[in-house]
């Protein structure tokens, strides 16, 4: 026999006994216990065919018809309910088997019955059944939900797997040293390296010539020192200077092979160095991959609590008010994420397959765990009759409100600038701008594929600068034709409104607040101009009300003005205006008085703002 099974033989032989108690010739038990149990969805013939037992050994037979009828509108009464509204609360359930007690025992005083309780009994009853519904309720369900406590699982956040994970992270952070200590440049040429240049012109001219003894033989010859000087220039500018070719003339009947050699020779030097310097670069794409890959492997080691022993009273209460609901929760787990918030995710579906909103259940998980709740943006809005997977996070303090304004440059067809509102389920806000060096389809497509890169990142789990380092790499390893983009990238934590932001070659940011706008301006490299990233970073927090304006290079450039940012906050500050949308749209007809109309360059403007909820 199931567990399940069992609690309700156990329960319907206890409604047996409970038929028993006698209150002044009431027996209010009867129908408060019926109907709590009734609501835990134990099958009705069988906890009637017990309750009619237990009447029959304990009641005189006119409290037994009374009761046995009241039973039968109970079940209808509750029945009826859970059909209108796919669940039925305690208190209704309460008041249904008081009111239709109450109306019997009326009923059998208008009809004479023998032993009828008085009228204050009658009422005193009601009530009583009414409190004991809700009571008995509370705590049936706590036996029905009742499991011997498992258990707690091995938190392993610095012990067995997440240990070997950190150790592998460390592994790949060496690796990685290794890496870039074999990726330093050669920036010039050693003594060595253009001795060896000289002796190989040397040896291919020179051996083959009559003169050779003649001409370097002597002991005063200059030959050596007109070769060197020969070589630093064709070193330094592509070509042997004049005087030097000259001098060699003078001394060296092969001059004009001499020279020509040594360019050739010269030119192999720089194709193999150049070759060297991209295996280098590769080198350290591989290396900044392995730095990813420590830093992934950190994170995995990192783990989620669950909470499913700690908070099992919430959890049974989650699952009380979903049952008074209709909902039937089939699997459900609690758990704390790394950033400290609560993450519930739940299997549920609708007792009698009727559609229910989720609204319900998120007020009344939410109320059960003392926190409001909020779900995934891509969650069914509805709980019906096949079981589905939810997932539910802790609702953020603030929402947000984006604007965008863009103009493409004069004579294009496509804007080279592309741009990203992205909210992620943790509770984050990403805003995204990168400006496509040069403007057209390439620059648009080079943008595109930056932000589309920093988005599957960052909806996988990643980092910011995790998503940017692996997009930096994937970009150096495709770079065609020196096309690069900068990235200017806002995270605002929507519980905090703390706002970082990582600036890569992009322009200044202006965070606009109640009487001042404070101005971030950045120095860096666009992606996919070197292996190795260099990640401006700054933080700030955000209030009500608060304001993030991001602009592309395009819109300041062609302000001709000294001071460019001074001139954008002078702007931004004096457009007044709660609508992100409006901002965005006003600074760019303030930009355009500067350009006379004209768009020299591709210009977005992307403007954002929180709010309370």
């Amino acid at each position: 026999m199931k567990k399940a099974d069992a609690k309700q033989m156990m329960l319907g032989v206890l409604g047996s006994l409970v038929c028993g108690g006698s209150v002044l010739g009431c027996y209010p038990l009867v129908p408060a216990y019926f109907a709590a149990l009734y609501l835990e969805h134990m099958n009705g013939m069988i906890l009637l065919g017990f309750m009619y037992i237990g009447m029959a050994f304990f009641m005189p037979l006119t409290a037994a018809v009374k009761y046995g009828v009241a039973l039968l509108v109970i079940a209808g009464a509750i029945r009826l309910v859970e059909w209108a509204n796919e669940g039925c609360p305690a208190f209704l359930a309460g008041i249904l088997a008081a009111l239709s007690t109450m109306i019997l025992s009326f009923c059998g005083g208008l009809l004479e019955w023998k032993n009828q309780p008085e009228a204050a009994a009658v009422f005193l009853e009601g009530i009583f059944i009414f409190g004991a519904v809700i009571l008995l309720s509370r705590a049936l369900h706590a036996v029905m939900e009742w499991k011997p406590k498992e258990k707690q699982p091995v938190e392993r956040t610095e012990t067995g797997n997440g240990e070997r994970l950190m150790n592998y992270a460390e592994s790949f952070q060496g690796l990685s040293r290794i890496f870039h200590t074999m990726s330093v440049k050669k920036e010039s040429y050693t003594a060595e390296e253009l001795g060896q240049v000289q002796n190989e012109l040397t040896g291919k001219i020179c051996a083959s010539c009559e003169s050779c003894a003649v001409c370097w033989e002597r002991d005063s010859t200059p030959l050596y020192g007109i070769l060197s000087s020969m070589i630093s220039s064709i070193w330094h500018v592509g070509e042997p200077g004049k005087e030097n070719e000259e001098q060699l003339s003078r001394y060296c009947a092969r001059s004009r092979d001499m020279v020509e050699e040594a360019v050739r020779v010269f030119e192999r030097v720089n194709l193999n160095r150049a070759w060297y310097n991209r295996l280098l670069e590769n080198r350290e794409v591989i290396a900044e991959q392995l730095d990813a890959m420590a830093y992934i492997m950190q994170d995995c080691a990192r783990e989620e609590r669950v909470l499913d022993t700690q908070e099992r009273r919430a959890l049974a209460e989650i699952r009380y008010r979903a049952r008074e609901y209709g909902i039937v929760i089939e699997e459900m787990h609690l758990i704390e994420t790394l950033d400290g918030r609560l993450k519930l995710e739940v299997t549920l579906k609708s007792r009698l397959g009727g559609c229910i909103s989720m609204k319900t259940f998120l007020a009344a998980a939410g109320h059960a765990l003392g926190k409001k709740l909020r779900m995934t943006a891509d969650s069914k809005t509805f709980i019906s009759r096949e079981p589905a997977p939810f997932v539910l996070y802790e609702d953020t303090v603030y929402r947000n409100v984006q604007g965008i304004a863009r103009m493409t440059k004069d004579g294009a067809g496509i804007s080279g600038d592309n741009f990203s509102f992205l909210e992620l389920e943790r509770g984050e806000l990403l805003l995204g701008l990168s400006d496509g060096m040069g403007s057209g389809s390439m620059a648009c497509k080079e943008s595109e594929m930056v932000l589309d890169l920093v988005e599957r990142f960052m909806e996988a789990g990643f980092s910011v600068e995790t998503a940017i380092r692996m997009m930096n790499s994937a970009m150096v390893m495709k770079g065609e034709d020196d096309l690069y983009s900068t990235v200017d990238l806002c995270k605002i934590n929507l519980y905090t409104g703390k706002a970082c932001l990582y600036k890569i070659g992009a322009s200044a940011t202006f965070i606009k607040r109640e009487d001042e706008v404070e101005c971030i301006t950045s120095s860096s490299l666009p992606v996919g101009a070197k292996a190795q990233i260099e990640i401006e970073t700054s933080e700030t927090v955000l209030k009500n009300g608060d304001f993030v304006v991001m602009v592309t290079d395009g819109v300041l450039e062609y302000l001709h003005v000294p001071k460019p940012e001074e001139t954008m906050q002078e702007i931004i500050e004096s457009i007044q205006t709660n609508n992100p949308g409006i901002l965005a749209k006003r600074i760019m007809e303030r930009v355009m008085l500067f350009t006379g109309g004209k768009a020299r360059d591709d210009m977005t403007v992307l403007a954002a703002c929180i709010w309370e909820k």
